[in-house]
This record gives structure tokens, C-alpha cells and sequence, in this order.
């Protein structure tokens, strides 16, 4: 099903990237011929070229081959790449990731999610309904959905999933029939400077959702709650809340702790809609979760459907995700990457693990978040017992552009933080001071991930 509106020879620059790979496939499946270059080889460009991917481990203008149409991330340092140089040589068009997306979705029933916090985990969940559903929905997603086994699929049906990435104003490209925005906070100001113009952007993302359209936004959320209070620019027809702790069209009461996951009642406008359950721990994922009925109930899924779903939804990788236990030593790994994410995991990990000490590994991610949040990191990790902070993941930033890892460490006022150098230097050292009884968590968006598993072969060999 090869899509109108975009030419048959695509190249892709940063084609190992979550995001920009998970558009290859689609297109791939779609009938269109991908190349792609990335700086760096990984599992991504490797699984690309097992699907028949031409791909080029750093840039060159030969790259783009007979390329009809090139398509960049953001971080590919979009003007100064040959390859776009040469492109615009010959005269082939340049795009960048958003308006890609943006072609994907053009005829579609488009729902995308945007927010700072919850964005994967709550498209996820939707997409996962209408799979559910039995509606072959396409669906890209900015993380590997477990119950999906995979972050983007070219589904045949009329529903399109698209989580909505502030980054770059990325989502401005959108004009979704149903818009859900999960929350604003500080991030991105690298790109966007100034709170006002965070505000403003997501403002704006919420103006494209056309009239006939739905905008679903979270009360609990005191920027959101203006936003929609002011109806300022807003076009849709139909705007709806949800909220745990706030007046909102969509609430939930209580959760109940059960064996796997927990329970809650859900209310629509003031009346009874049923009881749910999530396997997902964590009173922020009940509230994605009411994102996600709220959603389900617009475009007109079954209750039951909805339940169901939420009911086998295991959420994404790398969402406090259990990486294996070794010489009694419990090892854990969390995506998150701003303060209050941190948070977050750091209290579902004390409601977890109780008194048990917890050992964590923070890996930076970018300097200018590193700055810009600073009072921020200073406190968010209270409640772990032994903080080590690893280099930071540069993304694509140089030194200059903000705080180093080394200076976060002796900035952080509780617990004492440790820089630990590189991701295995870190390895070795906390391997070596971990203790039966502890829980190791690794922690950010970088590859921090890659710790764990060391860790655990460590743990492994030294109980042998």
C-alpha cells in the first residue's frame, strides 16, 4: 500500500534511531525502497539491513544513491550533513522526521500523544487497544511496546498512533483528530528557551486539532488546566480532562493494590464507567491509563475491549523494567531522564523493594538539561541510598552547551552522589561494592541500559 504522497526511494539520514527506523519499516512494508546512514553502527542498523535496508555507517553525499526524497533527525546537524548538501545539489527535496510523520498520517484517523512525561507509555496503550480491537492500526511509538514487540507497525487499518515529540516542535507538524496531551514541564529549552515558549508551542499543538476533532488534556496539570480553561485558540469541538486529583470529565478513584498491578473505579462526567486494572505499577500510570479510556471511549471502542486491553497492557521498555537478580542482588533499569521522572521511579522503587538498600546509576542525558534543571537534579534522588552519576550521554551536544556529569555529582545535596566516569567504569566499581540484599537500578535515556546486564555477568562470576 504505497502512499501517494510519498515518492517510491527514500533515504534516511539517522536511519538507526528509534523514531526514524521505525518509519523505515512502515515505509518498507508499504512497498517503498529504503536506504539509510547513520554515524554509528548498533542493533537498530543492523536489524535494518537484515530487512533488506542498504545502510551506510557514516555520511557521505554518495549515500543518497537515486534517492527521490531524504528525510533527517533533527540531531543529524540537519544543514551541515553531505548528504543533505548534496540532495539539495540535485535538487532532490529535504524533510525533516516531523513532516514524514506527518505523510503517514495524511488520510489516516490520526491520535497522537504529547506531553513531557507518559507520551510512550500512554500511545502504547492505545495502540495496543485497537490491536486489541482488531483494527490494524499503523503506529509509531517512541519506545518498544512489550505486548506489541516492536515500536511501529504498517497496520491496513484507518487508525494512525503517533507518539507526539516536543522536540524541535516536532509535533507542530500534526493536526491530529484526536490530540492527548499528558502534561507540560520544563524540557527541550536547549530548542525552546523560555518556559512561555514551551507554553506556547503546546498551545499551538493544541490549536491544530481541527474542529471536528478531540482534544484530551490532563487537569491534574496546572499548565494544562490554564490551557484549556482559556480555550484560547482552541478548535476542537470536543474537549475533555482527566484527572486524578482535579474536577475533570474523566476521573479515577483510589487505586487498590492486587498481585499484579492494581485496580481503580472509573468515572465519566460524574457517572459510573466501570473498574479497570493495570499490571503497570505506579499511581502516574493510572493516570495514563484514564489517557487512554478517555481515548479508547472517544473513538467509540467496546468497554470491553478497553478493559481487556488495560488489563494485558505491560507498557514499554525500559519503564522500571526488571533486568534479573544475581547473588542476591535485585537489578532493575528506568528510562527516565528528568527530575521528575526520577522521582517518580525512585518512590515506585521504595514502594517495591521496601527497606532494601537502593544502589542507582543516573547517566546524564545532554548538558544544557543538565543545566537548566540543576535545582531540580539537586533533590530528586532522595530516597536512594548509594547515587553514582556516569558520564554524560552527549546526544547531539558538545561540553559547551552545559553542565557535566563530574559537576552534577558534587552538586546533587542528597544522597552524596559518586561520579563514576564511563558507563564501564561504572560497571566495575558498583559491581565490586553491591551486596546480597541490594537492588541496582540504572537510570536514563542514554545506554545505561547496557549496565545492568554487566553487572549481573559480574555478580554471576564472583558467586562461582
Amino acid at each position: 500500500m504505497r502512499s501517494a504522497n510519498i515518492p517510491e526511494r527514500v533515504h534516511m539520514i539517522g536511519i538507526g534511531g528509534v523514531h526514524m527506523s521505525a518509519i523505515a519499516r512502515i515505509l518498507l512494508a508499504w512497498g517503498h525502497t529504503i536506504s539509510g546512514s547513520d554515524q554509528k553502527a548498533n542493533a537498530t542498523t543492523a536489524g535494518m539491513e537484515r530487512l533488506g535496508v542498504r545502510v551506510a555507517i557514516g555520511h557521505a553525499a554518495e549515500n543518497i544513491g537515486d534517492a527521490q526524497l531524504v528525510v533527517a533527525t533533527s540531531a543529524s546537524t540537519f544543514w551541515d550533513n553531505p548528504e543533505i548538501a548534496e540532495a539539495k545539489r540535485r535538487e532532490v527535496p529535504v524533510i525533516k522526521r516531523a513532516e514524514m510523520v506527518a505523510r503517514l498520517m495524511d488520510g489516516r484517523f490520526s491520535i497522537a500523544v504529547a506531553g513531557t512525561h507518559g507520551k510512550t507509555t500512554t500511545s502504547g496503550l492505545i495502540a495496543h487497544m485497537l490491536v486489541e480491537a482488531g483494527l490494524d492500526p499503523t503506529y509509531l511509538i517512541g519506545g518498544e511496546v512489550r505486548t506489541l514487540g516492536t515500536n511501529a507497525a504498517p497496520g491496513e487499518g484507518k487508525y494512525i498512533v503517533v507518539e507526539a515529540d516536543e522536540f524541535d516542535r516536532a509535533f507542530l507538524s500534526y493536526a491530529p483528530d484526536v490530540a492527548i496531551i499528558t502534561n507540560i514541564e520544563a524540557d527541550h529549552l536547549d530548542i525552546y528557551r523560555t518556559m512561555d515558549a514551551l507554553e506556547d508551542a503546546f498551545a499551538q499543538f493544541a490549536a491544530n486539532v481541527p474542529q471536528d476533532g478531540h482534544l484530551i488534556a490532563c487537569a491534574d496539570d496546572p499548565r494544562l488546566r490554564q490551557l484549556v480553561g482559556s480555550g484560547a485558540g482552541v478548535r476542537a469541538h470536543d474537549v475533555q480532562t482527566y484527572a486524578l486529583d482535579h474536577d475533570a470529565t474523566w476521573t479515577a478513584g483510589v487505586p487498590k493494590p492486587e498481585e499484579r498491578g492494581q485496580a481503580f473505579d472509573v468515572r465519566a462526567s460524574g457517572r459510573g464507567f466501570g473498574s479497570f486494572t493495570i499490571e503497570l505499577a505506579g499511581r502516574h500510570n493510572v493516570r495514563n491509563a484514564l489517557a487512554g479510556i478517555a481515548a479508547g471511549d472517544t473513538i467509540g471502542l467496546d468497554r470491553d475491549v478497553i478493559r481487556g486491553a488495560l488489563a494485558s497492557y505491560r507498557g514499554a521498555e525500559r519503564r522500571f523494567e526488571h533486568v534479573g537478580e544475581a547473588g542476591g542482588v535485585t537489578v532493575m533499569d528506568d528510562y527516565a531522564h528528568h527530575p521528575t521522572e526520577v522521582r517518580t521511579t525512585v518512590a515506585m522503587a521504595r514502594e517495591r523493594f521496601g527497606r532494601r538498600r537502593l544502589v542507582a546509576l543516573f547517566q546524564p542525558h545532554t548538558y544544557s538539561r543538565t543545566a537548566y534543571l540543576l535545582d531540580e537534579w539537586r533533590t530528586c534522588f532522595e530516597g536512594i541510598d548509594a547515587l553514582y552519576i556516569a558520564e554524560t550521554y552527549a546526544a547531539r551536544e558538545t561540553p559547551e552547551a552545559g553542565i557535566g556529569a563530574a559537576e552534577l555529582a558534587a552538586a546533587v545535596a542528597s544522597p552524596r552522589a559518586t561520579y563514576a566516569g564511563s558507563l564501564d567504569e561504572a560497571a566495575a566499581r558498583i559491581a565490586g561494592e553491591l551486596r546480597a540484599g541490594d537492588v541496582f537500578i540504572t537510570v536514563g535515556a542514554g545506554d545505561v541500559e547496557t549496565v545492568g546486564p554487566k553487572v549481573l555477568e559480574s555478580l554471576r562470576r564472583g558467586g562461582a
